[in-house]
């Protein structure tokens, strides 16, 4: 096993604990990250489906609008320099704001009425009803197209975010989860292969200690055996021995 397939650490019972709570901890990450791309994915997908349903929407929209500004300008005239003197701020104003998506920040627009309608009296000799009809028409673009933006800020957002989301993932599935399993193994094998040692060596000594112990029951067994085979000589000496020295009185 090569230095690049785990990770360099002691092997130990605490580097065994250690390694089994980042192995969960990964996996449990994994789970988590998983999770978040699908949702991601899904959301991801909404956007989509919901900005090609926007786009259609806007040309059917954007062709109405300019119809009836034909249809305006036919029925009241060059109205151009009118508007440019009654209109002094825009009317739909954009606002940004923030929106959560599995703890994701994804930028939402939103159009906002400010005021009221500083031109509503232009046509009001000739072709009134198709000026109504022109702002609404118009109006209704400008809504179509800030949502169109709100939608393509937010697929740019969302797409940068899941394949960051999709890196996280293959990383910790394909590099840390097995570089700890590795790891683990490792230990594992290390570990064996101390307690193989440490039974081998204990063996040899419990081997050791029984041959002390048989040595010393050998040599004491033979003291008493000499110690008997000398008590033995000494009484047939006091038998054998028949002459006694004279005695006097």
């Amino acid at each position: 096993m090569s230095g690049k397939d785990k990770i360099n650490i002691f092997p130990s019972r605490g580097a065994l604990t250690t390694m089994k709570a980042r192995l969960a901890g990964a996996q449990k990450g994994h789970s988590l990250l998983k999770k978040k791309a699908e949702a991601l994915q899904m959301r991801f997908r909404q956007i989509l489906s919901k900005i090609i349903e926007t786009k259609t929407l806007m040309g059917d929209v954007m062709k109405d609008a300019a119809f009836s500004l034909a249809e305006a300008k036919f029925a009241s005239g060059d109205f151009n320099q009118s508007v440019i003197q009654n209109v002094t701020k825009a009317r739909i104003k954009l606002r940004s704001k923030m929106g959560q998506c599995c703890c994701t920040n994804l930028p939402v627009f939103e159009s906002v009425e400010d005021g009221v309608d500083t031109y509503e009296l232009t046509g009001l000799s000739r072709g009134g009803q198709q000026m109504a009809k022109l702002k609404t028409n118009y109006k209704r673009a400008i809504e179509l197209l800030i949502e169109l933006a709100s939608l393509q800020a937010s697929f740019v957002t969302l797409d940068n975010v899941v394949k960051i989301t999709n890196r996280r993932v293959n990383a910790i599935e394909h590099v840390i989860i097995p570089r700890y399993e590795r790891t683990l193994q490792y230990i594992l094998s290390e570990l064996d292969e101390l307690e193989r040692e440490e039974f081998y060596r204990l063996k040899k000594i419990q081997e050791k200690k029984k041959q002390a112990r048989a040595k010393a029951e050998k040599a004491k067994q033979a003291l008493k055996e000499a110690g008997k085979l000398k008590e033995e000589a000494d009484a047939r000496n006091m038998i054998t021995d028949s002459h006694d020295e004279d005695l006097l009185f």
